[in-house]
């Protein structure tokens, strides 16, 4: 049933958290902008949201789910699950195929209040009005008893608008209410639901040939103003022209609208993250699988070419307050001094990115997937890095990086590298124990027959590795590709 209602986003969980009872898990305190929690039960534990948009709901192909996956003493993948679809009581609509809800996911806190709401993509969602794939994205509640109430919080245009491509969530307004802005992705469109008192307003982000690739969207504060900014990165070739761009976005309170201050032509990427790498205070931003698209304007948008081989992660640093975003930058791939791995074409290192100051010494570090890599023999099986930050961020003034890699080979990791596993397709951090230390989430979509699972590396170690998917879950539709493991999110 097609569905376009519309509500209040930062009210549908207030009753639910005035009793939930949360408690800050213990350790040292992100920055600003990225402070968050993914507490969805209010139990004092962060959780993972897993997207399964090609997931089949009440027999409707491709209709999707999302796994919310509950952390405890043992992490997450121990404690069990639930499932929120669209036929989940008061969550709008109901599952229709090709909906694929949960095609992109954000598991954060949105109004302050200590526990988190869940933010469903649903880009193939026909709506009354707005025809057919205009998209959807879904807020729901969370409580100690489950999901709450859920709302619409904005619905695509137009057909095809494909809104809930992607989704983030940050306070980029810097109001006193502390709401957090919610950005959505869409077909060759970014706009963004601004939160004001008591008013909500919908802003044009930007609108360009997208390539039909769904945007790819971050926060960060990158001017150093102590407000999130946002980062929002597309391309396209050839239609009608060439172009590609990762650009920086931050909140014109004078204008009311969302105004660029910092861009990088040419670069082509799959993923962005920031985080503070080198430990100064000031947010980076990492381009993830950073390759030159077009040979115009800006020479080697991505750092050295060669170093693109195989996928590159170029990290642009940030600066004090009036300083120059980006100036300076580093680049590295598996040909890097300390990055263990060689560089080969198809191995798309950095498609995937998370941050995290594992080793809690004030710098963050960067988990990095590399869905296509070949584990022996057996191509694409997949493997994932853990990009240690430094004084000089993640490269030292040699040139070198710090970094451990694994993979379903790798000593005390579970399973057997198979051809096609996608190991690293999704990764995500969180600390889903409470022990005051982040741990790591990989996502490995083509894990039996696409069926798809997702492991646990308890903070950042192997030792203690966990698998789990929907069969150890206790999920339905188990004979069926479900490719769980993609997307991922947590904080």
């Amino acid at each position: 049933m097609p569905y376009s209602r519309r509500i209040l986003t930062y009210a549908i969980s207030a009753a639910a958290a005035a009793t939930a009872g949360f408690v800050l898990p213990s350790g040292a305190a992100a920055a600003a902008p990225r402070a968050a929690t993914s507490d969805f039960n209010g139990d004092g534990y962060a959780d993972l949201a897993v997207g399964v948009p090609d997931g089949t709901v009440g027999g409707q192909a491709k209709a999707g789910y999302v796994n919310v996956v509950w952390g405890g003493p043992r992490g997450v993948g121990a404690h069990g699950s639930i499932g929120v679809t669209q036929a989940t009581p008061e969550v709008p609509g109901s599952p229709e195929a090709g909906d694929r809800f949960g095609a992109s996911v954000a598991l954060t806190d949105l109004n302050g209040d200590g526990i988190a709401e869940l933010l469903a993509g649903v880009p193939g969602e026909d709506v009354t009005d707005r025809g057919k794939d205009a998209g959807m994205v879904i807020a729901v509640g969370g409580s100690r008893n489950g999901p709450g109430p859920g709302s619409t919080v904005l619905t695509g245009p137009s057909p095809s608008a494909a809104y809930g491509s992607s989704v983030v969530a940050a306070d980029l307004t810097g109001g006193s209410d502390h709401n957090k802005e919610i950005v959505v992705g869409g077909k060759d469109k970014v706009v963004a639901r601004v939160i004001q008192g008591e008013d909500s307003m919908v802003t044009t982000v930007v609108t360009a040939p997208m390539g039909g690739r769904a945007p790819v969207l971050a926060t960060g504060d990158f001017d150093s103003d102590g407000t999130a900014d946002l980062a929002v990165a597309y391309w396209t070739a050839g239609d009608p022209s060439t172009q590609s761009h990762v650009r920086l976005w931050r909140w014109d309170a004078d204008r009311s609208e969302m105004a660029n201050f910092w861009n990088t032509d040419n670069a082509g990427v799959t993923a962005l993250a920031a985080g503070d790498f080198d430990g100064d205070g000031h947010d980076d931003l990492a381009l993830g699988e950073c390759r030159e698209i077009a040979d115009e304007n800006i020479d080697d948008p991505c750092g050295p070419e060669h170093l693109a081989k195989g996928g590159g992660i170029h990290v642009h640093y940030g600066s004090s307050a009036g300083g120059s975003f980006g100036s300076r930058a580093q680049t590295l791939n598996q040909d890097t001094a300390g990055v263990p791995g060689v560089a080969e074409d198809g191995d798309r290192f950095g498609a995937a990115l998370a941050v995290a100051d594992v080793n809690r010494d004030g710098r963050d570090d960067l988990v990095a997937g590399a869905p296509g890599e070949a584990i022996g023999s057996k191509a694409g099986a997949g493997a994932a890095w853990l990009l240690r930050g430094g004084a000089k961020g993640l490269l030292d003034a040699g040139g070198a990086a710090k970094s451990v890699t694994w993979n379903q080979d790798t000593p005390g990791v579970p399973g057997v590298a198979e051809a096609g596993d996608t190991f690293g397709a999704a990764v995500a951090a969180g600390d889903h124990n409470a022990d005051g230390v982040p741990d790591v989430t990989v996502g490995s979509p083509g894990e039996n027959a696409s069926l798809g699972a997702a492991w646990l590396l308890p903070e950042g170690s192997a030792n203690g590795s966990a698998a789990f998917s929907p069969r150890t879950l206790g999920l339905p539709y188990l004979s069926t590709p479900q490719k769980y493991g993609k997307p991922l999110n947590s904080h």
